[in-house]
């Protein structure tokens, strides 16, 4: 949990080694990204800083939620972070957050961490309210069952 005010966050211990949980967390973006009946359409996904990174999610009654930014870093194995501020180039575009999703070895296990950092309160409160901590919880425990399930077939 951070003591930054204008953050929200969820952690998690996976029961998988870091590169098993970096590996499915990037490559299998799609099967994780967003809580289900939700399913997300991978657009593009460039793994570099600067590199675009968007997807449209699609939800059960036909709902559609494009979401275009770019990766602010990308350090394997250890963290990704993403805004919406930017698009491919670095044009601009009305910001909502920088999410930031960590992993960290705990003794052969990887501790999760997933953030959004708001530019203000106000949607930091709207994000809270749209199910920020069910949904991201949902997403991290949708990624563990990957990962684990994948530590599982490695051993």
């Amino acid at each position: 949990m951070s003591d930054d005010p204008l953050v929200l966050s969820v952690t998690r211990l996976i029961e998988a080694p870091v590169p098993v949980v970096w590996r499915v967390a990037t490559q299998r973006l799609a099967e994780w990204w967003c809580p289900k009946p939700w399913r997300v359409e991978i657009v593009e996904q460039d793994w570099r800083a600067g590199g675009r990174s968007a997807v449209v999610m699609h939800g059960p009654a036909g709902e559609a939620m494009p979401q275009e930014g770019v990766f602010l870093e990308v350090t394997p194995e250890r963290r990704f972070v993403f805004t919406d501020a930017f698009r491919v180039g670095w044009v601009p575009q009305t910001p909502f957050m920088v999410g930031t999703m960590e992993f960290a070895d705990e003794g052969g296990r990887t501790r999760y961490t997933g953030s959004a950092r708001h530019w203000t309160g106000e949607d930091r409160d709207r994000h809270a309210a749209m199910g920020f901590e069910p949904g991201w919880s949902a997403v991290a425990a949708q990624l563990a069952d990957l990962a684990e399930s994948a530590a599982r077939e490695r051993s």
